[in-house]
C-alpha cells in the first residue's frame, strides 16, 4: 500500500477488517488513475477517500446476507457526492459487482407542489425553496428503494436543477433500471439525519418533525457513510462553486448571491442535525465517518 493509504485517516476504519490485498488496491488505484480527472492532490483522493470507501464498501458486500447491499451516502451540498459516486459505481462494476447510485434530489417535490408547501408555512426560510427536510416525495422513494431491493424493474425520476432559473422541477424523463444489482448507493445532503426532541428555531419545528417520515428511507440502508466538514461555512464556498461551474457550461443557475442566500439555509440545519447519524440506526462498523477539509478530501476530525 502507498503511504498515502496508510497514513490517511480512514485506515484504522479499513485495516479493522484483517489484511488488505495489496495487489488489488493497486490494480484498482490505477484504474481510478485512468478514470478520474487530473486534479491537485489526485492520490490523496484515490487512496485516502475513494478506495477506503471501496475496501469498506466489499467487506459489507462479502458479508452481506443478501442482495443488494442497500447504502446511503450523507455528505453536504458541493462536498463531491456525485463524483464519488460515480467513481465508486465504477470501480465496482469494473471488480464483477453491478452497480448502482440516485440521489435523494430526484425525489424533491413538483415545482408546484413545493410552490404549495411554501404557501402553507409562509414565511418559512426553510421551506421556501427545496432541499430541506419536508420538501422530498418520501413515498415515491421509498417505493423505487422497495423496488430496487426485490430486484424489480424501476424508473427512478430525475430533478432537473435549472428549471425555473435554477429553482428547480421534476423532468418528465427518468431512468429505467432493470433487473437485481449487487449494490445501491443512494446519496443525499441530509439524508440519515435523525429528528431532534425539540428545536428552538420555530421555522426548524416543521422540518424537524418532516425528519420522521424519513424513517421509510433510512431503515432499508444496511449501511452508511458520513463525509463531514472540518468547519460548516465550507459548504457555502463548495456550492457557490458548483453553480459557477453549471453556469459556464451554459445552464441557467442561480446567481452567486441566489446561492450564498440559498446555501446559508442550510448552516442551521447542519448545527441541529448533523451529528444525529451517531444516533442513527447505523452502529459500530455500519457507520463510516470522514471529516473533509476545504479540498473535499479527509483529515483527522
Amino acid at each position: 500500500m502507498t503511504s498515502f493509504a496508510q497514513h490517511g485517516p480512514a485506515w484504522s476504519q479499513v485495516a479493522t477488517f484483517g489484511a488488505l490485498d495489496e495487489q488489488a488496491w493497486r490494480r484498482a488505484a490505477q484504474w481510478l488513475e485512468h478514470h478520474l480527472p487530473t486534479t491537485p492532490r489526485l492520490q490523496e483522493r484515490i487512496h485516502c477517500l475513494t478506495l477506503p470507501i471501496t475496501a469498506w464498501l466489499l467487506h459489507h458486500l462479502n458479508a452481506a446476507p443478501r442482495r443488494p447491499l442497500m447504502v446511503g451516502l450523507n455528505a453536504p451540498q458541493g462536498a463531491g457526492k456525485t463524483t464519488l459516486t460515480r467513481s465508486l459505481v465504477g470501480l465496482l462494476e469494473h471488480l464483477g459487482h453491478r452497480a448502482v447510485s440516485i440521489s435523494i434530489d430526484d425525489f424533491y417535490l413538483r415545482r408546484d407542489e413545493q410552490l404549495a408547501l411554501a404557501a402553507r408555512h409562509s414565511g418559512n426560510r426553510f421551506l421556501e425553496h427545496r432541499g430541506y427536510p419536508g420538501t422530498h416525495d418520501v413515498a415515491l422513494g421509498a417505493r423505487v428503494l422497495e423496488a430496487l431491493q426485490a430486484g424489480a424493474d424501476v424508473e427512478v425520476p430525475r430533478y432537473d436543477k435549472s428549471a425555473f432559473n435554477g429553482r428547480g422541477d421534476r423532468s418528465d424523463e427518468v431512468t429505467v433500471l432493470r433487473g437485481r444489482v449487487d449494490v445501491v448507493l443512494l446519496e443525499g445532503w441530509m439524508l440519515g439525519f435523525q429528528p431532534r426532541a425539540s428545536v428552538e428555531d420555530a421555522d426548524l419545528r416543521a422540518p424537524n418533525d418532516a425528519l420522521r417520515q424519513y424513517a421509510a428511507w433510512n431503515e432499508r440502508l444496511d449501511v452508511m457513510i458520513s463525509l463531514r466538514m472540518k468547519d460548516p461555512r465550507q459548504v457555502v464556498r463548495w456550492r457557490v462553486e458548483a453553480e459557477a461551474a453549471t453556469r459556464a457550461a451554459g445552464r441557467p443557475g442561480l446567481t452567486e448571491a441566489e446561492v450564498e442566500d440559498y446555501v446559508r439555509r442550510f448552516l442551521p440545519a447542519y448545527e441541529a442535525w448533523s451529528r444525529s447519524l451517531d444516533d442513527g440506526p447505523w452502529q459500530g462498523d455500519r457507520l463510516l465517518t470522514m471529516t473533509l477539509d476545504a479540498d473535499r478530501l479527509p483529515v483527522a476530525p
